[in-house]
């Protein structure tokens, strides 16, 4: 059996990685947990709330992921999982009132991203381009989202290589392919300069994080497109672009 629930969310989230490291799987966070996990010292620089864990696991792996976290002693939700299993898992941890949501090798809420194609770049989260894009697709935009964009954005830089804090060229290609990804990165992007005024911020950190989100916009847009993407963009925005989320949310929040 697993150790104790621990009641910090991103301390758990990191012992349910290490958890199943030691059984053979390969297991990332994504959400709030993972904004703290990619900032420097593990604390972001605008303060947000975490409640839930979102992990994240490849094609395949649902059963291997529902034996660590019912080892763990966490209590799965069995309906949703009969209904959802082979892509999306739902685990509850009663005793501090919050729920793991295990993403199996896809994320598909707005808009659907290849999440865990990549899963083994990082020790602890899915990659920062990953986790940039799951909430730049949100076409809703929380304020948890938010912050995340920021937080992100603050902490790493954007750039061409590979090497990169956030490697531009990836968000691109990808948005170059998919039209309504594209039309939701960029409306998002647009929010986030708007709104960086109201953040807390100060005046030099908000041009940091301007100039990248400036940097990514020229970058996506620069990209050259497929031509199912030149296609669709004649439809623009009279045929929505987005699907719907189900109404159990990714954690995080």
């Amino acid at each position: 059996m697993g150790g104790e629930l621990l009641a910090d969310p991103v301390a758990e989230g990191r012992q349910l990685i290490s958890q199943a490291a030691e059984q053979g799987l390969v297991m990332r966070a994504l959400g709030g947990v993972a904004v703290f996990l990619q900032s420097a010292g593990g604390q972001p620089r605008l303060v947000r709330s975490v409640k839930d864990i979102d992990l994240a696991v490849a094609k395949g792996n649902g059963k291997a992921a529902s034996r660590v976290l019912q080892e763990a002693s966490y209590v799965a939700d069995e309906m949703f999982n009969a209904l959802r299993g082979s892509r999306r898992l739902l685990y509850h941890d009663p005793r501090n009132r919050r729920h793991v949501d295990v993403f199996v090798g896809e994320f598909a809420m707005c808009h659907q991203l290849p999440l865990t194609a990549r899963l083994d770049i990082d020790p602890l989260t899915v990659p920062r381009e990953e986790l940039l894009l799951t909430k730049l697709q949100v076409v809703k935009l929380t304020d948890n989202d938010q912050l995340d964009i920021y937080n992100l954005l603050y902490h790493h830089e954007v750039g061409e290589d590979a090497g990169a804090g956030i490697a531009s060229p990836f968000i691109a290609a990808l948005c170059a392919r998919d039209w309504g990804l594209w039309r939701t990165c960029q409306l998002n992007i647009g929010r986030s300069l708007d709104n960086l005024g109201g953040s807390e911020l100060d005046p030099g950190e908000q041009k940091t994080v301007a100039d990248r989100l400036e940097r990514l916009r020229g970058r996506i847009d620069a990209e050259p497109k497929s031509r199912r993407w030149r296609l669709r963009d004649k439809v623009g925005d009279k045929v929505r672009w987005y699907d719907e989320p189900e109404e159990e949310q990714p954690g995080g929040e």
